[in-house]
């Protein structure tokens, strides 16, 4: 049992209790509803260590029963203790049942028997990664913290994960990012958060508060965010592809964030810029990034009755502190604490590196202790010491003998600390009560009552002896100076260290407890052996646990380790009966904010309020618990529209609702966690979610207020959660223009947008497509097109549109000019070897450019002008394709006759037909004969005639056989005809006036091949016709005779 206080103290609690009679009496504070906590743990093969809770606001009689499965396993009912020695080697479940005025209550949940006394929770952890700069890394875990997220009471604990490569602010490099779990007792993990690339690792960038902020049963957590970090949901916080990492690792730029998440999914539920915002790197202490992002945080009892958040940024120089409301769903600014502000010069530099929470002026409300300093809990400064920061610190009732609570810490500047580094301070007043003489940087500091023959705490730091709470130094010897732990059965603190090997990276970790005696540490139990789950510490030499807190089973404390290989979390508990029965410390209002913010910069154990040593009185706590039955002051509204569950179109929903409420408060979110606050205090009984609403299932709430004098809390009756599902059914509004477009190359395109005059969709358009989208030549002139919209949910509409295309088609001709003016009776078309122009020049018009086919024969088969050189007799057609400036195209041909007029043993006289007969003359009498009236001579041999063997040369060849069968001939008669040679061959059929009244053949006639044509009588009158065949260059005439 609690011993009593000596006479002195509990004169000076009278005197105390004296002034509260006439001081105004203080709200309660809100804590957690917890369960029972039960743990069973087998210590031997015949007994089993059963530990329980004993809650803040129970009965001072209230006495225990324990039960093994369903049979009680004590005698009477336990009232001097909060724990039990089963003799048994059964492994049952146990639980325990109050008995309140001799009546046993409801029983508590059960737990299992463990085998030993550690519980082994396992992990999921991240996979690693590989850095920028192409540094790999792995991940374990780092600090923790544990609160009740679900409502069941129990505990869950919520990790952070830092990876292999995590840097001290002073340290460059790049970092992985950091990723914050949610477990249960049984190893169930929740949620997941990345906290993304802009969140660097390292115990001063990641301060993770978990605490139920708005009391409604549920813890909250809320931490530093940044573009990029996704949420337990997978929603991406900002913009997920920014990067504002510089070269050497550290995050100057981009925007920062403050996000409260939903304790029990892991969505972000509110999220609002970080504060204080960085701006000027330098004017935090340095210009390369360690002193600007030196942050911290806490949960305090400001209002003395709710939680509220205190996130702060710097202690070197600038030191800030900002205080948030989460609360009703909206995340309010309490205040602002700089010591930038005018007035407030003095705390500049007065942090730590970390800070702690208590009533330190016995308000009831609690103040903010930075270290050297301390604001009051209006945002104002209390006091500064002007000692300077420092590496440790204690707050709590360390001197019973004297009123209200101590400040214990170390100090790193000898030019500030007065050659005091240990300093005992009055929390209230900051008066300095004692200190110790030292020099250089002070960097451990601890304290702790572990000495019975000295009323209240011990204290020892780096340098220095061991001193009691008047100064007194009573050894040289100490012991180690980082973690204490209430562990065995009497009131004294036990200690929680470990040695670290950097070269292993492995700790052996050490419980021990301070022999008095012998100036000497005991051993209490080795974690880091194999037997008991190989726990091993955080952050290297700093040896954290990764949390110390009265998580379960009596008030003494658990400690969180993690395994040697990452995959489990290790809760140690102690199986020590003892006989000392004190409520929960989670219910102690300081202890469980300090367990809070235990994770805060550099970590220390968690104090109470009072004086938890030899020689203590019992503790009553001045709490109430969430959950508390309240009579309600209105009735719920009753919901009339959309019906639960029901699906609508998802813009502009309309919500409505019935109720005799003076107001309503309006929450939709989407999922029965994370409802928001959208509307507040409204009173009509209908509310409308304007614009385009989330698709999918979202969740509504009205709660109905009463309008009175007192607070909001208890005037709220809190309404059913129903849903809705929104949907996009709705096609988008699409509107079309004309549009023209003009060809280029002969082509031209257009895109939807051309022909869109502002389509709409109320969740967005996906796609905008015109249909036909190319057009040419052949599309000049208007045409309809097709403008189709798409929406992000697939709903589509379409529209007519007109789109002129501008052009033309060319209309080329061509001229043919020969390349002299000598007359040769023919027409520009016809050239005559041997005499007259030789060539002809086709001028091509009604286009840009000329592209002419075949090429053979012409000087160039591109451009407006080529020239065409007769070598050879025949027929030659060339087309040109003219090209105009739209790259539209259009075809002309013209056909070139080419006749042989040479002739003469050496080729240079030149053929004429003289009144039917081929005669071969000199080149100079030809223009005479051509034009004279007298002789009315042709160039080229005669018709059916061939050149004598003085005219005609020797290599042409003389067709096989030509000849006409029957002749004469009544209704048709065949011609047939072969060449020696390959050769071009025309044959026609002439009238007696000279006219072709048929073609037979205009082609290539092959070698050896025979060739019959037959000629038809119809159409023809009798007479005589002439049949003429050029071959070769040669011709040769028949005679044909038609009768009837």
């Amino acid at each position: 049992m609690i011993t009593n206080v000596p006479s002195f103290k509990a004169a000076l609690l009278f005197c105390v209790a004296c002034l509260l009679l006439i001081a105004p009496a203080q709200a309660q504070k809100v804590l957690e509803k917890l369960n029972r906590g039960v743990v069973a743990v087998r210590t031997s093969s015949n007994q089993v260590y059963v530990g329980w809770r004993l809650f803040g606001n129970d009965p001072s009689g209230i006495a225990f029963n324990v039960y093994r499965g369903a049979v009680k396993a004590n005698a009477a009912p336990i009232t001097n203790s909060t724990n039990f020695v089963d003799n048994t080697t059964a492994n049952a479940t146990y639980s325990v049942r109050p008995v309140v005025n001799g009546v046993e209550q409801a029983g508590s949940s059960t737990a299992l028997v463990q085998a030993k006394q550690f519980l082994s929770v396992p992990l999921q952890v991240p996979t690693g990664g590989t850095t920028p700069t192409g540094e790999a890394y792995t991940y374990s875990p780092n600090d923790a913290s544990v609160a009740d997220l679900d409502g069941d009471g129990e505990y869950e604990i919520v990790l952070k994960w830092d990876p292999s490569n995590a840097k001290d602010n002073s340290q460059s490099g790049y970092t992985g990012n950091v990723y914050i779990d949610a477990y249960k007792l049984n190893g169930t993990r929740l949620w997941r958060i990345d906290l993304g690339r802009n969140i660097r690792a390292g115990a001063h960038y990641t301060q993770l508060m978990v605490y139920d902020l708005d009391s409604d049963g549920k813890a909250e957590i809320s931490v530093k965010t940044a573009d990029g970090t996704v949420d337990g949901q997978g929603v991406v916080i900002g913009n997920a592809a920014a990067d504002y990492r510089n070269t050497a690792g550290y995050v100057l730029a981009g925007p920062e964030f403050m996000t409260v998440f939903n304790g029990l999914t892991g969505a972000a539920m509110a999220t609002t810029a970080y504060l204080p915002a960085r701006g000027a790197v330098s004017s935090w202490g340095d210009s390369y990034g360690n002193r600007v992002d030196r942050f911290i945080s806490a949960i305090a009892y400001l209002d003395g009755q709710r939680p509220s958040l205190v996130m702060g940024r710097g202690y070197y120089t600038r030191l800030v502190r900002v205080a948030w409301d989460w609360r009703n769903g909206q995340l309010t600014h309490r205040w602002t604490f700089d010591s930038n502000d005018p007035g407030n010069g003095a705390y500049a530099g007065q942090g730590n590196h970390q800070l702690t929470v208590g009533d330190v002026d016995g308000d009831g409300k609690d103040e903010i202790c930075n270290g050297a300093s301390i604001i009051d809990d209006d945002g104002r400064g209390l006091y500064s010491t002007g000692y300077g920061h420092g590496d440790a610190l204690h707050m709590t009732d360390m001197d019973p003998s004297r009123p209200g609570q101590e400040v214990w810490m170390s100090h790193e500047t000898p030019s500030q600390y007065a050659g005091k580094g240990l300093q005992l301070r009055d929390a209230r007043t900051g008066e300095l009560l004692w200190g110790v003489n030292t020099t250089g940087d002070i960097g451990r500091a601890m304290a702790a009552d572990i000495d019975p023959r000295h009323l209240g705490y011990e204290m020892w730091g780096s340098s220095g002896g061991l001193y009691n709470a008047k100064g007194e130094q009573i050894g040289t010897a100490k012991p180690t100076v980082n973690f204490g732990l209430w562990w065995d059965g009497d009131l004294q603190r036990e200690l929680l260290d470990a040695g670290y090997n950097s070269t292993t990276g492995v700790s052996t970790v050490r419980l021990e407890k301070w022999n008095y005696l012998t100036n000497s540490l005991s051993r209490l139990l080795t974690p880091s052996l194999p037997e008991n789950g190989t726990g091993q510490t955080i952050n290297t030499t700093k040896a954290n646990p990764c949390i110390s807190a009265d998580i379960f089973g009596d008030w003494r404390e658990e400690f969180i380790l993690r395994s040697a290989d990452n995959t489990q979390l290790l809760i140690y508990t102690t199986t020590i009966p003892t006989a000392t029965r004190i409520p929960t410390l989670m219910h102690d209002a300081q202890y469980r904010t300090q367990v809070a913010l235990q994770n805060s910069a550099y970590n220390q154990p968690p104090h109470p309020s009072f004086y938890l040593g030899e020689g203590m009185t019992a503790p009553t706590y001045n709490i109430s618990l969430i959950g508390a039955a309240i009579t309600p002051m209105v009735s719920p509204a009753s919901y009339l529209a959309p019906a639960n569950a029901a699906a609508v179109y998802g813009k502009d929903i309309r919500l409505d609702w019935d109720g005799a409420a003076d107001r309503y408060n309006v929450f939709v979110g989407s999922s029965p966690g994370a409802l928001q606050l959208v509307a507040e205090g409204i009173t009509q009984s209908e509310y409308l979610l304007a614009g385009a609403n989330p698709l999918g299932t979202s969740y509504w709430r009205v709660d109905a207020l009463k309008d009175g004098e007192g607070t909001r809390d208890g005037e709220v009756a809190v309404g059913s959660v129903w849903s809705f599902q929104a949907q996009d059914l709705v096609a988008p509004t699409v509107l079309s223009k004309d549009f023209t477009v003009t060809l280029v190359n002969g082509t031209a395109s257009i895109s939807g947008a051309d022909v869109d005059n502002g389509s709409s969709d109320d969740y967005g358009i996906a796609s905008i497509v015109a249909s036909p989208a190319t057009f040419t030549c052949a599309t000049l002139g208007e045409n309809r097109v097709t403008l189709t919209v798409a929406d992000n949910n697939g709903n589509t509409a379409t529209a007519a549109a007109t789109v002129t295309v501008v052009g033309s088609i060319p209309t080329p001709s061509i001229a043919v000019t020969p390349s002299s003016t000598v007359y040769t009776g023919g027409v520009p078309t016809t050239l005559y070897l041997g005499y007259g122009p030789q060539a002809a020049t086709l001028r091509a018009s009604g286009g840009v450019s000329y592209q002419w086919s075949p090429a053979a024969g012409l000087s160039t088969a591109a451009g407006d002008a080529p020239v065409f050189t007769a070598t050879a007799p025949g027929t030659y057609a060339y087309t040109v394709t003219a090209t105009n400036e739209y790259g539209c195209t259009a075809t002309a041909t013209v056909t070139l006759t080419v006749i042989n007029a040479v002739c003469g043993n050496k080729n240079d006289k030149v053929l004429l037909c003289h009144n039917g007969n081929t005669i071969c003359i000199d080149a100079a009498d030809v223009q005479e004969r051509l034009t004279s009236a007298g002789y009315r001579d042709v160039l080229g041999a005669c018709p059916g005639t061939v050149a004598s063997a003085e005219a005609a040369t020797a290599a042409l060849a003389r067709p096989t056989a030509f000849e006409a069968y029957p002749n004469p001939f009544m209704e048709r008669t065949s011609i047939s005809f072969q060449s020696a040679g390959q050769s071009a061959a025309r044959l026609q059929v002439f009238n007696g006036i000279g006219q072709v009244v048929a073609t037979l053949f205009d082609g290539v006639a092959e070698a050896g091949q025979a060739y019959t044509l037959t000629l038809e009588s119809k159409g023809l009158p009798t007479g005589l016709y002439t049949c003429r065949l050029v071959l070769n260059g040669q011709v040769q005439t028949q005679k044909l005779m038609i009768v009837r």
